[in-house]
């Protein structure tokens, strides 16, 4: 997802963040509207920037153990 999707889906969802997942569905970062409004306000910004390209650019220290996401079927 690119950092524009990113962010037209946090508006949409009306939500401050987004959990990022890998391709199992395992949890790998949880990206901000600040920080993908940081991303895309910076000189080396690209209507191609990946969310996890923003999500990687963020230090170890600050990611915080991340819940697994929770499995809802869509049909009974």
């Amino acid at each position: 997802m690119t950092v524009e999707v990113a962010l037209s889906v946090m508006a949409a969802a009306r939500t401050g963040h987004l959990l990022v997942c890998d391709g199992d569905d395992r949890p790998t970062g949880l990206v901000t509207r600040a920080q993908l409004a940081a991303a895309r306000a910076a000189s080396s910004y690209t209507d191609r920037l990946r969310l996890r390209d923003v999500v990687g650019a963020v230090a170890p220290a600050h990611r915080t153990a991340l819940p697994s996401p929770v499995r809802t079927p869509l049909h009974p």
